[in-house]
């Protein structure tokens, strides 16, 4: 069986997940930084990092992206390409980092899919299979694949692509519920997901819309998926993943950060992106989260033109506290 009779703990080849829930790779997003943070709050979820092009990687090794620590642990690091020797030696090159490495074919971004990388696999799944069986053995951990629906409407093979990652030797899959037709816009189908069930057996992962812990529970229980991936949700909340986690193990709800308090993690996000990168790189850096961070505050559009205009420190810190001062 793949997946434990602990209904909270996932196996994924010989790497055992104790927890139903995993951070989905964002590129640009899940650094080094945001997965430190968010394994403050969750002990036990699984991270994935940011995607990192096989390209760049087997040129330069060690960048700022390929940063890691023990304490990520487990952490599947996701590679993109479309050539399988080279996906093969980045693999190579992660192994001594990763508790799994994670292969990306649904990004769904123009210039990713125009290099024939990301979901344009998904047009050419023997290519894919390729891609898997290199990578499997170059390495000597588990292979994940995160995939969407389809690339249209029209052409939803995901279940077809399912069983060949699954016969290429992907110990679990990710699935986001939409087609790249729709890139981010629409609902995502968690029910489409559930005819996956008894079509593999490998466990797999939801994604897609998944912003609370009500959403998490429910998603679950309509997919019928082994776990749950949570994205852009997490980039305002540090804490949700953590939060969905007691709501699904526990039954227990605990309510989502006040914005005086979303601040605060703002502020330590930032901190620790400067730390990390310097300060101007890590301001820079730091401009994607604002608006993820403060969008529920009235006036939440000046302050996020000021906030992403304004290179100095301290002129961001007293932006923000005159925010918190605002909803004292």
């Amino acid at each position: 069986m793949s997946v434990l009779s602990d209904k909270n703990i996932v196996k994924i080849g010989n790497v055992i997940i104790n927890s139903k829930v995993s951070l989905a790779p964002l590129a640009g997003i899940t650094d080094y930084v945001m997965r430190s943070l968010i394994r403050e709050y969750s002990r036990n979820c699984l991270l994935t990092t940011e995607m990192i092009s096989s390209e760049a990687l087997v040129q330069k090794s060690d960048t700022l992206i390929t940063y890691t620590d023990e304490k990520e642990t487990p952490c599947a690091w996701q590679i993109e390409g479309h050539k399988p020797e080279l996906m093969a030696k980045s693999a190579k090159i992660l192994e001594r980092k990763a508790a799994i490495i994670d292969i990306n074919m649904g990004c769904p971004i123009k210039k990713i899919v125009n290099g024939n990388d990301g979901c344009s696999l998904m047009r050419n799944p023997q290519l894919a299979k390729d891609i898997v069986i290199a990578v499997k053995e170059a390495v000597n951990i588990p292979v994940t694949c995160k995939f969407r629906l389809g690339w249209s409407s029209d052409n939803k093979n995901f279940i077809e692509f399912a069983q060949l990652m699954q016969e290429a030797g992907a110990s679990a899959l990710t699935i986001h519920a939409r087609t790249r037709a729709q890139m981010y816009s629409g609902n995502a189908d968690w029910c489409v997901l559930s005819a996956l069930k008894g079509e593999i057996d490998i466990p797999y992962y939801a994604n897609g819309d998944i912003n609370t812990p009500e959403s998490a529970k429910e998603c679950l229980k309509i997919s019928k998926a082994d776990g749950i991936a949570v994205g852009r949700a997490a980039m305002g909340d540090l804490s949700l993943i953590f939060r969905i986690e007691k709501y699904i193990n526990e039954g227990i709800l605990i309510p989502e950060p006040d914005l005086s308090e979303k601040i605060k993690m703002l502020k330590k996000h930032l901190d620790f992106e400067i730390k990390f990168r310097g300060e101007e790189n890590g301001i820079k850096f730091f401009r994607k989260f604002y608006p993820c961070y403060i969008k529920n505050i009235r006036g939440s559009g000046e302050y996020r033109y000021k906030l992403v205009t304004e290179q100095n420190y301290h002129n961001i810190i007293s932006i923000l506290d005159s925010i918190s001062l605002s909803l004292a």
